[in-house]
Order: C-alpha cells, then sequence, then structure tokens
C-alpha cells in the first residue's frame, strides 16, 4: 500500500454556505459547465459543489485508473472541505462514480440521481478500442464526433454555438486522463451490485439517447430497489444542455423529496474553509494518512487464479476474442484452455514485476521468433490495448528482423499492419 495522500479534485462552489450539499459529477469528456443551466435553480435550495475530471477543464492531469479510485479522490476533497453527508448527480461516468460511492460508503450519500448512466458502459473491447484510438490519432476524433454523440440532430443543427463549446471541451482534454477514463469505464461492471443501493435514486435519460439509452436506465431502475424513472423527451446524452428547464425540474423535486425523508442530509459546510467560487480554483491539501497494516494475504488457490486469469484475459485480448475462443471449446479442448486461461493469463501475465506494456512486447517477440503468427493478430490488438503505439511496435518487428530472420519479421509485419489500420482508423 503506498503512503502517497490521495489526490484532492478541481471544484467549485455555488450556493449559500449553510444549505446542505449537493454534488454534481461530469460526464467524460466534459467539465462543470456542463451543468452551468442547472446552477440557478439548484443553487437556491442546495450548496452545489461541482468538480472537474481529472485533465478536464485545466485540472491536473493526474490519471486516475478506475472509477473508484476517482470516488476515492472525491471523498478526500470533500473531507478536506469537512462535508461528510451529501446528494449526488452525475453523468455517464460522473454517475458511475455516484453509484459506485452509494455502494462503498453508503453512510455519505443520502440521495441520488444518475443521469444518462448505466451499470455498465458498452462494452470493454470498445472502451479499449476507443483509447487505442485516442493513443494513436489524438483527441480529434473524439472531438469531431461528440456531437452526435451527445446532441439530438436538431438540436446540433439549431445550436452551432453550443456544438462548437462541446468540441472545445474535448479538444482541451488532457488524451492520457481521456485513455484512462476509457480504461476505467471498460472495468466498470456493477450489474450484480445494484441490489445494494440503498439510497432513494433517479435515473435520469434522454429519450433519444443513443450512447446510455433508456434500455440502459431501466436496467438501473430494476436493479436498484428505491428507484424511479424519468424520460426526458427530446433529448439525447447531454440532457442537461439539451433540456435544462426539464432536467433542472426533476433533479429539484428528487432531492427536495428526498431531503425531507433523510434529514442527517443537511450538514452544510464548515464556514472556516469554504471554498470561493470564482475564476481561482482552489486546491485542498489532504492529510497524510498512514497506511494500516495489512494481514498477509493467503496464497492463491487454482480457482483463484482461474478467475484471475480470465479477468486478464479478458482485459488484454477483448471480450470478443475470449468469447470467441470459449465458445469453439469442447470437451476435447475445454481442459487445454483451463490451463490456458489458470497458467498463463492468472500466473504468469498476472505477476506484478512486468508491467503489461513489456510483457506485450516480450509476447510480440517471442511469437515472430517461434514463427507461431497465428497469434500475432491478437496480440498486436492486445500490445495496441496495453500502451504501445503503432510506431513502437513497428520498431519490436524492426528488432525481429535482425535476430529473428527478415522473412519471418515481413510475415509478421503484414499482420499486425491490417490489425493496426483495423483498431486505430478513427471512426467516420
Amino acid at each position: 500500500m503506498s503512503d502517497k495522500p490521495t489526490e484532492s479534485m478541481q471544484y467549485r462552489f455555488d450556493g449559500p454556505e449553510d444549505a446542505p450539499v449537493l454534488v454534481i459529477g461530469p460526464s467524460l469528456g466534459t467539465t462543470w459547465h456542463m451543468w452551468d443551466r442547472q446552477i440557478p435553480e439548484l443553487s437556491q435550495h442546495w450548496r452545489v459543489f461541482r468538480y472537474d475530471l481529472p485533465g478536464h477543464g485545466g485540472a491536473p492531469a493526474h490519471a486516475a485508473s478506475s472509477v473508484a479510485e476517482l470516488g476515492d479522490r472525491l471523498l478526500a476533497t470533500l473531507d478536506g472541505l469537512g462535508v461528510q453527508r451529501f446528494g449526488y448527480a452525475g453523468c455517464s461516468i460522473g454517475g458511475a462514480v455516484g453509484a459506485d460511492l452509494a455502494l462503498r460508503h453508503p453512510h455519505r450519500v443520502a440521495s441520488l440521481a444518475l443521469v444518462a448512466s448505466s451499470p455498465r458502459f458498452g462494452t470493454a473491447d470498445e472502451f479499449r478500442q476507443r483509447g487505442v484510438i485516442v493513443r494513436t490519432n489524438g483527441l480529434e476524433p473524439m472531438a469531431r464526433t461528440a456531437p452526435e454523440r451527445w446532441f439530438t440532430p436538431g438540436f446540433a443543427a439549431a445550436q452551432p454555438a453550443i456544438v462548437e463549446w462541446a468540441v472545445q471541451m474535448v479538444r482541451t482534454t488532457d488524451p492520457g486522463c481521456y485513455i484512462a477514463a476509457c480504461e476505467a469505464l471498460a472495468a466498470f461492471d456493477i450489474r450484480a451490485a445494484l441490489g445494494r443501493i440503498g439510497v432513494p435514486t433517479l435515473v435520469l435519460v434522454g429519450a433519444e439517447d443513443q450512447v446510455t439509452g433508456p434500455a440502459e436506465a431501466r436496467t438501473l431502475v430494476a436493479g436498484i430497489p428505491d428507484a424511479r424513472l424519468a424520460l426526458v423527451p427530446g433529448a439525447s446524452h447531454l440532457a442537461p444542455v439539451e433540456q435544462p428547464a426539464a432536467v433542472s425540474d426533476l433533479l429539484l423535486m428528487h432531492f427536495s423529496t428526498a431531503w425531507q425523508q433523510d434529514t442527517s442530509a443537511a450538514i452544510p459546510v464548515l464556514p472556516h474553509i469554504t471554498a470561493p467560487v470564482g475564476p481561482s480554483v482552489p486546491f485542498v491539501p489532504v492529510a497524510e494518512i498512514s497506511p494500516a497494516t495489512a494481514p498477509e494475504a493467503p496464497a492463491p488457490t487454482p480457482d483463484d487464479r482461474y478467475e484471475q486469469g480470465t479477468k486478464v484475459r479478458r482485459e488484454v485480448l477483448g471480450d470478443a476474442h475470449v468469447d470467441a475462443v470459449n465458445a469453439a471449446a469442447d470437451p476435447f479442448t475445454e481442459d487445454f484452455q483451463e490451463l490456458v486461461t489458470r497458467y498463463a493469463w492468472g500466473e504468469v501475465w498476472s505477476r506484478d514485476a512486468l508491467d503489461r506494456r513489456t510483457r506485450s512486447v516480450i509476447t510480440l517477440t517471442a511469437l515472430v521468433a517461434s514463427g507461431h503468427l497465428e497469434g500475432l493478430a491478437a496480440h498486436t490488438r492486445a500490445a495496441l490495448r496495453n500502451g504501445l503505439t503503432p510506431a513502437e511496435i513497428k520498431e519490436v518487428l524492426l528488432q525481429t528482423a535482425v535476430y529473428c530472420g527478415i522473412p519471418a519479421a515481413g510475415a509478421a509485419f503484414a499482420v499486425a499492419q491490417k490489425v493496426i489500420q483495423e483498431e486505430t482508423t478513427p471512426p467516420a
């Protein structure tokens, strides 16, 4: 365990200092300004706390590796401000942070609103490929396609200034932090845990949202015991921007009711450490906490190694590849696939001494040297997802030409070139 204190987040407050706190979280690629049109209404009733994701809106580019880490940073910031219990509303990945907090820290969250959110965002493969595209091409492909993901066609055509504002938010995001957020969403899956969210929850979604639409919203409502659905007509993914009045009214109604039911939520921010509102963004230092001494972990069992191997194999090779392998297995081959999962992935690939980038370099080299090019396509794709760039993969294969032979490297270049073109071509 590291003794480094948890990062704090870039934030601002709006509303009366003695009001209960309502935390509002942004979506991937946006800043706290996506909630600007809700603030006049919400800040009449609550002390509204907005935050930026790492590398977004000028926030320090200290990437977070998981949704849980984002939640930990948020709690560290709120702890520094004396905020113990709060309402929470978040859009997309901001909603994921709120759901994660409601599961891991239920005593902190008084009421929850999940906007354009999901218990699992698409597939892990989709988000990891998005990370590959950004690593290869920068954020311009994501910026260019943001309007069609975020807004209905009619709104985008009628509001060119807002569309340009949205594009610029994406362009000014730190690419490394964007990629890390994609990895966090790829690993996020709380479908089995929804029944443990014990706070009143509003699930709000644009009726025309093609990213996390009504189907995902209904999954949340079906799984969370005290949840209700609000469908916003004429809105896509960024419903708070596209239909601000409707979203404000729904949030006001939900949190007003929740606060009446839960009087313990009305805990104001301590006045002597309240952050000022304005262009200057304060950062609250977080006290360093000495790590607890953890008991020595028991040795993994064969079942543990298989579960770990399945997880790592999916993260490295992708769900589609692993699903295809599993579907093709039969009584004759299934024991072999279990051996591969438990030994190669649950033991060797899971060791901490080398990172996954390095293991990908070794694997590519070994496949070329041994002439086993049938596995090269899958591991070229894995190398891209593990952080190698096309230029670095090219250097690996050039090195194999010297030590493994020109014909072997030439065949490998042909395989790798096809995969790289498929994986790094931006969406049309």
